[in-house]
């Protein structure tokens, strides 16, 4: 006996529709309990961005092809803003400083900004003094 087509798109859309709402209550649930803007940024971007994917995934199994497409655009849409919109607000909580350095691991950005300052200002970036037209 074979299984219902229906039946089965029934049981996947389903799977995929809880596991995306599951995603998406555990990045809400984050959002509540993590302390620093960098672990909120995370929680945001990465648990969101799957729970919305796993959720249109659900939601086009159930839809015609055409439909489909436009869920493909919306789930392609979100996977390029998400980074580019996570990394401006990083890079603005790290400039306001809204983000402990000492809490970073690696500060890479904090070694960007010393070199930009440094050579704005005519400096090396260790303090010494005016940098050579060779060290530029």
């Amino acid at each position: 006996m074979t299984p219902d087509p229906g039946t089965v798109r029934d049981v996947v859309a389903a799977v995929l529709l809880l596991s995306g709402a599951t995603f998406c209550l555990l990045g809400a649930v984050g959002m509540l309990r993590f302390p620093d803007t960098l672990s909120l940024l995370h929680a945001a971007a990465k648990a969101q961005t799957a729970g919305l994917l796993l959720v249109l995934a659900g939601t086009a199994v159930q839809l015609p092809l055409s439909y489909a497409l436009m869920l493909a655009l919306v789930a392609l849409f979100q996977l390029v803003t998400v980074p580019v919109t996570g990394q401006v607000v990083g890079r603005t909580a790290y400039r306001t400083g809204a983000i402990d350095p000492e809490r970073l691991v690696v500060d890479e950005l904090g070694e960007r900004l010393a070199r930009e300052r440094a050579a704005t200002s005519g400096r090396d970036p260790d303090g010494g003094g005016a940098a050579s037209d060779a060290d530029r």
